[in-house]
């Protein structure tokens, strides 16, 4: 592969741009320190040098140019106008379209207004230094394998030094004690090689990431851009830049923040006069808080502006065809996902950022493209919040599969230390609970109905998986431990907030959700899932789920039982009506689009079981119209949940109230 000759000054020289833009927008309408002054030249300076020495004259030309437009200004003292650094901004903007076409390894790179994050690493090299981790792995896998052939090659020369007599048994005892010598040998050096493998591809991972405040320089950039443009003022503020993601994550996350940015200055900041007539300073705020949770991250986008007007939304979607007129109203949740959906704007006039409809859809599609999620929050007159947490990295990672209580899940590899056969002899009770003998040491040993509290038949935990906690180990039981494979994360619905230690989930093989576990929490918090608080009453016969989604299923079953309340699942309708045949329920939490029989027809047909016709059902449905409440109504469900709207404690209030009456 060629080498790109300008990747070190590219990087170098973006880092410097974003350092003079930052800069040069603080000193904006504000008394000049003749030290932050001297800063900003001397950082134009080294750009216009290392310009030079790479040939790139226009660069070295522009750089000295920021430095004519700062020089004025340095004795301090004095108060720079909007118009220098405007100036001065749009030669770095001239640089940063520089940069974008400089040629590199392959094609020149189109110029655009929104430079691509760049780590000091080539992703190319990065990726082929996984790939040669990943084949020394697949020969330490063979060489494993051939440790096996000479461990039976011990046993039957042990086997063969018992039933020969004379010199022969000698040989075969040599034999026997050579295989097992090298045997031992091969399968420390195996282990060492492995321990080394993991390190090194660790650290080859962690030259993908990028930190998140690379992003900064950019977002504030674009909010002071587009304020001067329709005549506001903002304040920006952002914390959190140390989380670091994957560059590629970066870059499409910077795209969608620079869209947010744009349309909270658009639509959400009013103008100075208005902000003062309603007791707001005139400077509107606009904060960006990056939260790093587990294997993913958030980007939590807020103004202080005016909120989302939903009266303005829905009759601007009426114009525009996306809603029918004599459509009864829709719930805030839905009109949001409209505004996201593009093409919609409510917006007074055409402006160079607000007007057409385009750019929230932009957030959309980045929240789908990282299987990432979306979620907005809004107060009229006091401002709004859109969260779009992603994925850490497309990359996928190494995951333990276990099938725990008949479900499969996955837990990070990293975090497991060691699995580990169970045996009666090395579990022990204690009045906290049971532990596991490991290592010589006694270790919390947690058991599968941490997260299914529905009655089990037999304990038929045969294995357990001993995760590293921040202070000491833990272990919890599995039914089987399947094995090892590649996925990627998927964040976890936002209509359904799960139990702590379900991270998010994956796709199997088949397509199929299934579950991946936070060992994190799992290690911080052995005991206190699946118990009830005291005063609730767990209700002595079990909550039905019912649910074509796996995912769906098992986010309500952890919730439902992380409360102390026993469930079982059924994946249909059909399935629902056959378990009912066998076992009455206290509660039923049926979702209405299913394949086959939907949740209406359900509902009818537990009302006419003679032994189920008085137990309550919830909907649990995407669907929020008027007519699918009114038919939930005529069926004879008790309560109607629309999952755009699912919050937690008001769902567990509602089932709790309904099992116990």
């Amino acid at each position: 592969m060629a080498k790109d000759p300008y990747r070190f000054f590219r990087i170098e020289a973006r880092e410097l741009v974003d350092q003079l833009s930052s800069g040069i927008i603080a000193l904006e309408g504000t008394q000049v320190d003749p030290a932050v002054l001297a800063r900003l030249l001397r950082l134009a300076h080294t750009l216009k040098g290392a310009a030079r020495v790479v040939k790139q004259g226009d660069i070295a030309d522009l750089a000295h140019a920021v430095e004519d437009d700062l020089a004025p200004w340095r004795e301090g003292g004095q108060i720079i106008a909007p118009g220098p650094v405007g100036q001065a901004l749009r030669r770095l903007d001239a640089i940063d379209a520089a940069l974008a076409s400089l040629p590199g390894t392959t094609e020149d790179a189109v110029a655009s207004p929104i430079p691509a994050r760049q780590s000091r690493t080539d992703p190319a090299e990065v990726n082929e230094l996984l790939d040669g981790l990943g084949e020394i792995g697949r020969e330490l896998t063979s060489l494993s394998e051939l440790g096996t052939t000479i461990a039976q090659i011990n046993n039957l020369a042990g086997a063969l030094a018992a039933k020969l007599d004379g010199p022969h048994a000698g040989v075969a005892s040599v034999l026997a004690d050579l295989a097992a010598g090298a045997a031992r040998n091969l399968s420390a050096s195996t282990d060492r090689i492995d321990r080394e493998l993991r390190q090194a591809r660790d650290t080859t991972e962690r030259l993908r990431l990028v930190s998140a405040a690379s992003l900064f320089s950019t977002l504030e950039r674009t909010a002071r851009d587009a304020a001067q443009s329709v005549g506001k003022q903002v304040s920006f503020e952002a914390s959190g830049g140390e989380a670091m993601l994957d560059g590629q994550v970066l870059d499409i996350v910077q795209n969608a923040l620079v869209q947010l940015v744009r349309n909270a200055v658009a639509h959400g900041i009013e103008l100075p006069g208005e902000r003062i007539a309603n007791g707001k300073p005139p400077a509107g705020q606009l904060r960006l808080r990056v939260a790093r949770q587990g294997y993913q991250v958030a980007f939590h986008c807020t103004d202080d502006g005016k909120g989302i007007d939903f009266d303005a939304v829905r009759a601007q979607a009426i114009r525009q065809g996306h809603l029918p007129p004599t459509s009864p109203t829709p719930d805030t949740a839905a009109l949001v996902a409209l505004l996201f959906k593009g093409g919609l704007s409510t917006s007074g006039s055409l402006t160079q950022i607000a007007g057409r409809g385009i750019g929230l859809d932009v957030v959309r599609e980045a929240a789908q493209q990282l299987n990432g999620n979306l979620r907005a929050d809004t107060s009229k007159g006091s401002g709004t919040e859109v969260i779009l947490t992603v994925p850490v990295s497309l990359a996928a990672m190494d995951a333990l599969l276990v099938d725990l209580d008949n479900q499969r899940a996955a837990i990070p590899l990293d975090a497991v230390r060691a699995t580990q056969r169970l045996s009666p002899a090395e579990i022990a009770r204690t009045g906290e609970g049971e532990t596991l003998l490991h290592e010589a040491q006694l270790i919390p040993l947690l058991s599968p109905r941490l997260f299914n509290d529905r009655p089990a038949v037999s304990d038929t935990a045969m294995s357990a998986v001993i995760l590293a906690g921040a202070q000491d180990a833990i272990a919890i039981k599995v039914d089987r431990l399947v094995g090892t494979q590649s996925i990627v994360l998927r964040p976890l619905p936002a209509f359904a907030p799960a139990d702590p230690v379900i991270l998010g989930s994956y796709l199997d093989n088949e397509g199929t959700p299934c579950l991946v576990l936070d060992p994190t929490i799992l290690a911080a918090t052995p005991r206190q899932h699946g118990v009830a608080s005291p005063g609730q009453m767990v209700p002595a016969l079990p909550i039905l789920v019912v649910d074509d989604s796996l995912t769906t299923r098992m986010l309500e079953e952890s919730i439902l039982s992380s409360a102390g309340l026993p469930v079982a699942t059924a994946a249909s309708a059909e399935e629902a009506l056959e378990m009912m045949q066998q076992q009455r329920y206290a509660l039923f939490l049926v979702d209405v689009e299913m394949p086959g029989m939907d949740g209406f027809t359900l509902v009818q047909r537990i009302r006419a079981d003679p032994q189920q016709h008085g137990t309550p059902c919830i909907l649990v449905t995407s669907c929020n119209s008027d007519e699918d409440r009114r038919r939930g109504e005529r069926a004879g469900a008790a309560a109607y949940i629309v999952k755009g709207e699912f919050d937690q404690v008001d769902f567990l209030r509602r089932v709790r109230t309904l099992v116990q009456s």
